[in-house]
């Protein structure tokens, strides 16, 4: 019974539950970095606007640093062309399931929001699958050209197809004989620039059409004998250009297609070149601007992905390492065009291009062409990212050092600010400056400015010229080819030039401005912030872990070579010493204490401790057991042996998910029904879906113990300094916590000398060891002071950015295994309190930080708590004190590992993960720390048509031969039937002038009285209107009168209700000589009808007028 109670804390109070709501809140708050899968392009040269659509249905729109919006279609579907409506701040969207989209900026609550207002469907078929699509020149019609060969036209007011379509058989009628072949379908649409009624229609095969819409009929006809590509016209609208499939372009004349004006020409012919996708023909004071992307020598340079700029004698091949999307110019002409005027020369001052991979921006007005540096949108995966680390509140020097260095790096970029400038951010400036860390698989760490929305660069640091390994930059750079004239740009950079150089740990101080960083061959690196350049040796120190196990043999990589001498540094991060682990494995772990100047760095084979005041080694240790020694090729341990059991797993693990989807689609889809044991075997976790639903409490879980012999078990997953009480009696002391994959958590008593630091030496030796019982792998732990603090990081306390730790009171170590979480009270590491995350929901804990959450409204509270991601994708927050549940979020698919993987905390509750390979998604698990864009579009009066009028749609139902007719219809009938039947009676004619609801009151009784005018005009007799008293109309009635309507309608009241026959009787027997058959209880007739909302009183209509 004392037992039972023990083991529980106290349940929470109500004052508990209030507080919650002020610490925890969980939100998605932005995506980082570069869209992934981009698919589109469009600019908005107005509003300053550009927008992107991916293969996934995003749809996103920047503008200024701080603006952007972003939605997504409902359906599955791919944005295949996107179009701006100049200065309306609305966007079309051009799909992969033939479907078109509207979409409008709108502001919800002083916010700008991206919204979808209407869609339109086209006949998904072979021949009408939209190929191409063009705005006219008013922006009042987008024309819809189609694999078929004919055009349609939409209106972009009402977003519907108009009733002209250009069929092709029409415009090759007045094709020359000699052309008059299948054309193909239309591949490109090329609105004339000065004459709105004229445009280019090019298809497939060649044949080019100058199509006079107001007159239907083609004024020239051009025919060219290779495959179009594209057509671009002269600002003049005298000439064009067309791009062909054999890397050529022709400019013709726009009233003469005998011969093209200017022979064809290959830009780096004469040998066979590849397609030129898209052309740009713009003018200048100078000479003209002729880009495209594409046309390079087939055998060459076929892989490469290029755009040529030339004007005049300058020509530039901008060279890229990523396939090209869509390229846009900006120019000073359509920036400053107006209704009344129009330049007379483009002027084309940006270009940008869209790959797949990233977003370049040239300056076409600075000499050379330079590049212009992206304050968002950066390619953060330029180098796949490996690991990252959050930095809170960087004191200004560190941040000034950071920024100057990186600007340092900036000097071939162009001078000039950032062209897209449109919308208004209305976010606050941040409070404190942030830093995102990521480690690359080039062996280079970028330093992101995560203070705002935006994910701007500050510095890259580049490792791998501390090593003897040729860079493939270094070795590219003297080889330049005279033509065609390349240059590389962009940053993404797919290849690596030795996977050993990979980052896999981080590790910032920003108080002592020292950074360490492990890598892949077991290479540890210490930099310290410099703001002079210097040359200076790197001593490189190997220590190594399996020293005293003579039977080990290790089969991996070899540790990459150092270099030797002294190394020239700029100013920035320089390395000053090397820590170099064996075996050089992959480093697990890694923790740095700046104050005691100490790194500890951990493999699959034990972990090291380093003095890098000394720059030697304190201690090692080996967690290697007697089955992992051997060094034959059947060890778990072997090379061979791990890559054939990597497979094996990878092979089940896949068979397991497979059959884990089949069982969750057949049961139900409410996640609170279902209950997941994962099962971790061998090296990988493999997850085996149980579902058994939930009852209203919890059933705990038996989950079977690992076996000791666990060829992983060795491997070190979290290494800790504290200075707390070890020794039962003593008092507090430095000490070095390590936690392996086999449960193991192994205790250090450090000495650590307080004077002469660079000459008295560190000790270090084995106090304690804990081994849990579940043996699950440690992947993190803490140490909480007596007020349930965690205790401050090196040099906080010095710099008054956190209290002073309570010794007085009890210390407790948080042992965080992948199972459970569990306390123990120190120094006699008695158990306190502890909760089975696996025994009850089967999930696992991935990654874990302890977090300060403070409280929304009241400044003066805060606490330390665990937050969680599981293997379920499922945040959760866990008390220090008690280790109870505080809050639990689903935040990311289970299946997106990547995601899992790459999560982040900071230590104020944010966390940052790889939503996609480029892109960083921001999630928020305190409501007080809530980062999102804050923006507005602002657009001048009368931008944006009036709506049209909307009118009822026609019912039809389709039961055998009924056919229902609306208001509309009848009225519309009936006027056709005078206008087209020579026979029909025209002495008279009825028209429904208008239906009018109307209550009034008497004193015995409330009348809903229905009031059905109907006039029967005559030619020579002029309509008159008997007096008759007209009551007081209601604000309901006076809001569904029609405006429409000239008749007068007057309501008469009588004391008794009367019943006579309903006029709409009258109407159909005037209609049935006719031959139509209307229901009498058509909706559209009686639509304004509201005898039901006044005590369902009796409906009497009262006609007025006589037929």
């Amino acid at each position: 019974m004392f037992k039972f109670f023990k083991k529980h804390p106290p349940k929470e109070g109500e004052d508990r539950g209030k507080l919650k709501k002020e610490l925890f809140g969980y939100k998605r708050c932005v995506d980082h970095g570069f869209p992934s899968k981009p698919s589109a392009l469009a600019h908005d040269p107005k509003l300053n606007l550009l927008a992107f659509g991916t293969k996934s249905g995003v749809v996103k729109v920047v503008g200024a640093p701080g603006v952007q919006l972003s939605n997504q279609h409902i359906q599955d579907v791919s944005v295949v062309q996107l179009f701006f409506l100049s200065e309306q701040g609305r966007l079309i969207s051009l799909c992969s399931d033939n479907t078109l989209h509207l979409w409008e900026i709108n502001v919800r609550n002083g916010n700008s929001v991206l919204e979808e207002v209407k869609e339109f469907s086209m006949e998904n078929n072979k021949t009408k699958t939209i190929s191409t699509c063009c705005l006219s020149l008013t922006e009042e019609y987008l024309f819809l050209g189609t694999e078929g060969g004919n055009i349609h036209i939409m209106n972009v007011s009402t977003f519907k197809l108009e009733e002209q379509v250009i069929y092709q058989d029409v415009v090759m009628q007045n094709v020359p004989d000699d052309f008059k072949v299948n054309p193909g379908a239309v591949e490109a649409i090329a609105v004339h620039p000065t004459n709105p009624d004229k445009f280019l229609i090019g298809y497939n095969r060649g044949l080019v059409v100058l199509w006079d819409n107001k007159e239907s009929n083609a004024d020239q006809t051009y025919n060219a004998t290779q495959q179009l590509e594209c057509l671009s016209w002269n600002r003049s609208g005298e000439s064009f250009m067309s791009a062909h499939a054999d890397g050529s372009y022709i400019v013709w004349s726009s009233t003469d297609s005998t011969a093209p004006k200017e022979p064809s020409t290959t830009p780096y012919g004469p040998f066979p070149c590849k397609a030129i996708n898209k052309l740009v023909w713009n003018t200048a004071k100078s000479d003209p601007y002729i880009i495209f992307s594409g046309g390079m020598p087939r055998a060459s340079y076929g892989d490469r992905h290029t755009i040529s700029v030339m004007q005049g004698e300058n020509h530039v091949v901008f060279d890229f390492t990523s396939r090209i999307v869509d390229f846009v110019t900006i120019t000073r002409a359509q920036e400053t065009d107006q209704t009344e005027g129009r330049a007379e020369y483009d002027e084309p001052h940006t270009l940008i291009a869209l790959m797949e991979e990233e977003l370049v921006v040239v300056d076409l007005d600075t000499n050379n062409w330079p590049v212009i540096r992206l304050p968002y949108l950066n390619s953060i995966h330029s180098s796949a990212i490996t690991c990252s680390q959050h930095i809170s509140n960087v004191p200004d020097q560190l941040w000034q050092k950071i920024s100057d260095a990186g600007e340092s790096q900036n000097k071939d970029y162009s001078p000039r600010e950032w062209p897209i400038n449109g919308g208004k951010r209305l976010s606050k400036d941040p409070v404190s400056r942030d830093l995102l860390l990521t480690g690359h698989e080039d062996g280079s760490i970028r330093f992101w400015d995560a203070s705002g929305v935006d994910l701007r660069l500050l510095y890259r640091l580049a490792t791998c010229r501390l090593f003897g390994v040729p860079s493939q930059t270094e070795a590219n750079s003297g080889e330049e080819d005279e033509w065609p004239p390349f240059r590389q740009v962009g940053t993404f950079d797919p290849y690596s030039d030795d996977p050993r150089l990979g980052i896999q740990k981080i590790s910032l101080c920003p108080l002592s401005e020292v950074l360490v960083i492990a890598g892949t061959a077991g290479q540890v690196i210490i930099f310290q912030m410099e703001r002079e350049e210097r040359e200076q040796e790197v001593k490189a120190v190997t220590v190594n872990i399996v020293s005293d196990r003579d039977s080990f043999v290790w089969k991996g990589h070899e540790a990459l070579p150092p270099r030797t001498g002294d190394i020239k540094f700029a100013a920035g991060y320089q390395a000053t010493c090397m820590m170099q682990l064996y075996p050089p494995a992959a480093c697990t772990a890694m923790t740095v204490h700046s104050e005691w100047q100490l790194v500890a760095a951990g493999t699959a084979h034990g972990f090291g401790l380093f003095d890098y005041v000394q720059k030697k080694e304190v201690a090692t240790r080996c967690t290697l057991n007697a089955t992992d020694l051997s060094g034959t090729s059947e060890t778990p341990m072997s090379r061979r042996k791990s890559l054939k059991k990597s497979l094996r797993e990878s092979f089940r693990r896949l068979r397991r998910r497979r059959s884990h989807i089949k069982q969750r689609d057949e049961k139900t889809k409410e996640k609170s029904e279902t209950q997941h044991i994962e099962q971790r075997v061998g090296e990988g976790a493999t997850a085996e879906a149980g579902g058994a639903a939930i009852e209203s409490r919890p059933v705990e879980r038996a989950v079977e113990a690992r076996s000791a012999d666990d060829s992983m078990a060795s491997m070190v997953r979290c290494l800790y300094f504290a200075d707390t009480f070890i020794v039962q009696g003593a008092s507090h002391n430095p000490s070095l916590w390590a936690g392996t994959n086999g449960g193991h958590v192994y205790i250090y008593n450090l000495t650590v000398p307080s004077d002469n630091r660079s000459t008295q030496e560190v000790t270090c030796t084995l106090a304690k060891e804990i081994k849990l019982k579940h043996r699950a792998p440690v992947i993190s732990l803490a140490i909480t002071d007596g007020r349930a603090r965690v205790l401050p990081d090196a040099l906080e306390v010095q710099h008054e950015r956190a209290k002073a730790p309570d010794m007085s009171g009890p210390h407790h170590v948080i042992i965080i295994s992948e199972e459970q979480l569990k306390s123990f009270t120190l120094p006699s590491l008695k158990p306190r309190w502890k909760f089975k995350l696996t025994a009850l929901d089967g999930s696992r804990i991935r990654k874990v930080a302890f977090v300060n959450f403070r409280s929304k409204s009241a400044d003066n509270y805060s606490e330390f708590d665990i937050a969680c991601l599981s293997n379920l994708g499922d945040l959760s927050v866990y008390a220090v004190t008690s280790l109870r549940q505080q809050m639990v979020v689903s935040a990311i698919r289970k299946d997106d590992i990547n995601g899992i993987s790459s999560f982040v905390f900071t230590k104020d509750g944010q966390g940052f993960y790889l939503h996609s390979p480029s892109e960083i998604s921001r999630v928020s698990l305190s409501p007080r720390h809530i980062i999102t864009p804050v923006c507005v579009l602002e657009l001048k009066d009368g931008m944006r048509p009036q709506e049209p009028e909307r009118i009822d749609e026609i019912t039809e139902h389709n039961e055998s031969t009924d056919v229902r007719y609306g208001t509309l219809d009848i009225t519309q009938g009936l006027s056709d039937s005078q206008l087209n039947d020579s026979r029909a009676d025209t002495t008279g004619d009825i028209t429904v002038d208008s239906v009018i609801v109307t209550v009034t009151e008497t004193p015995q009784t409330t009348v809903t009285t229905t009031n059905v005018t109907i006039s029967v005009e005559s030619p020579s007799t002029p309509e008159t209107s008997p007096q008759s008293e007209t009551p007081e109309v209601t604000a309901a009635s006076k809001s569904n009168v029609d405006d429409d309507t000239k008749a007068t309608t007057v309501c008469k009241t009588a004391e008794k209700p009367e019943v006579v026959n309903r006029p709409e009787d009258e109407v159909i027997d005037k209609l049935a000589e006719l031959q139509m058959d209307v229901d009498p209880d058509d909706p559209a007739v009686l639509k304004q009808q509201l005898a039901q909302q006044q005590h369902q009183q009796t409906v009497v209509a009262t006609v007025n007028g006589e037929a």
